[in-house]
């Protein structure tokens, strides 16, 4: 299907100065994007859960995780890929030394039930999605600035097309989980309007 236009996010309300969409409760945000995005950033803004969770979304029952249970929270997210038995994050080797870099395998992709009953969970509603996602020339300026560091690991084989494509997964993976039903939306900077993506009228 083709990519979904985004647009700014005209509802707004603030969280420690942070725009986000009216109508969310500061307890659903679950904060996730590439490597260098600034996800420890908002999170540290945000005062909420900064231990960074590995969340594999082709896993069954991933909604249930207990790492999910403290929120905000920031999360990193293994997928699954077309070509690749097990599931990766985009900081694995088998994903950065594969060229061309493999493509998300939206079928394996794991979604939860909807909501059936009045007691039953709406796993759709309890989280939002945050995905930080400024662009991709900006996260290699600071992961190349990082690296002189030595704090990353992630940044010791780093390039400018590597961060594009890791930049496209998390992009793709929004995009995925919003056309399934779930509450997500897209930070290009901290201090910008969030965005949402546009459905195309009939």
């Amino acid at each position: 299907m083709p990519d979904l236009p985004t647009a700014p996010v005209n509802s707004l309300q603030h969280f420690k100065g942070i725009a986000f969409p009216a109508g969310i409760r500061f307890r659903q945000i679950l904060v996730t994007g590439p490597p260098g995005a600034g996800k420890s950033t908002m999170i540290a803004r945000l005062g909420g859960w900064s231990e960074e969770g590995y969340l594999d979304i082709s896993c069954k029952n991933w909604w249930k995780s207990e790492l999910l249970a403290l929120r905000p929270r920031e999360i990193h997210l293994g997928f699954p890929f077309v070509g690749l038995v097990k599931s990766a994050s985009v900081y694995d080797a088998e994903f950065v030394d594969c060229d061309p870099p493999p493509v998300l395998d939206h079928e394996r992709i794991q979604l939860p039930p909807r909501k059936r009953c009045f007691l039953s969970v709406d796993w759709y509603r309890r989280y939002v999605f945050d995905f930080v996602l400024p662009p991709a020339e900006l996260v290699f300026e600071r992961r190349v600035a990082r690296a002189r560091r030595s704090t990353h690991p992630v940044d010791a084989r780093l390039s400018l097309e590597v961060c594009i494509a890791q930049r496209e997964v998390f992009h793709s993976a929004a995009e995925h989980l919003h056309r399934s039903g779930f509450c997500v939306f897209i930070h290009e900077a901290l201090d910008s309007p969030p965005l949402r993506f546009v459905e195309p009228l009939p």
